[in-house]
C-alpha cells in the first residue's frame, strides 16, 4: 500500500529543500543547527513529518526567510478552507514542478554566483526574453 502524505506538508517540506539547497545549504549541516540528524531533515523535507511552528521558526531563522516563505506559492486547492485530503508521495504536482527539480537549483545557485549585478541583470532580461511573454500576460502588455 502506498504511503499517504498531507499534501501541506509535503508543500512545506519542498520550500524547506528549496531554500536550504539555494543556500547551498547539506541536510546535515541544517540538522546540525536545529539539533536533529540528516535523516530527520529528509523527512521533513519529503512531508513525511510535520513541521511544527517552533521548529518552522527555527528553520526560518537559519534560512534568513520569514515563516510564511515555507507556504508561498502554496497551490489554491491547498489554500483553501476546507480540510486537504492525502496524496500519494509521487504526486504529480511535486514530480512536474520546476521548482523541485536540481536543474532549476543549480541555475539558481549559478545565478547568484555572479558577482556582478548588471551582469546579472543583463541575464535575468535576456533569460525572460528567450522565455517569452508570461502565459498571463496577454495583450494587456503590448502598449
Amino acid at each position: 500500500m502506498a504511503e499517504k502524505r498531507n499534501p501541506v506538508d509535503m508543500h512545506v517540506g519542498s520550500r524547506l529543500r528549496l531554500r536550504r539547497t539555494l543556500m547551498g545549504m547539506s541536510q546535515e549541516k541544517l540538522g546540525e543547527a536545529v539539533n536533529l540528524t540528516f535523516q530527520q531533515i529528509q523527512k521533513y523535507e519529503k512531508g513525511a513529518n510535520r513541521v511544527g511552528a517552533s521548529r518552522l521558526y527555527q528553520f526560518s531563522r537559519i534560512l534568513e526567510v520569514p515563516p510564511s516563505f515555507f507556504f508561498d506559492d502554496m497551490p489554491m486547492e491547498l489554500a483553501g478552507t476546507a480540510p486537504p485530503s492525502t496524496v500519494d508521495t509521487e504526486s504529480d504536482a511535486l514530480r512536474h514542478d520546476p521548482l523541485s527539480k536540481r536543474e532549476t537549483l543549480e541555475l539558481v545557485r549559478a545565478y547568484y554566483k555572479i558577482s556582478d549585478p548588471a551582469v546579472r541583470k543583463r541575464l535575468f532580461e535576456l533569460v525572460k526574453s528567450v522565455a517569452g511573454p508570461a502565459p498571463d500576460s496577454g495583450a494587456a502588455d503590448a502598449s
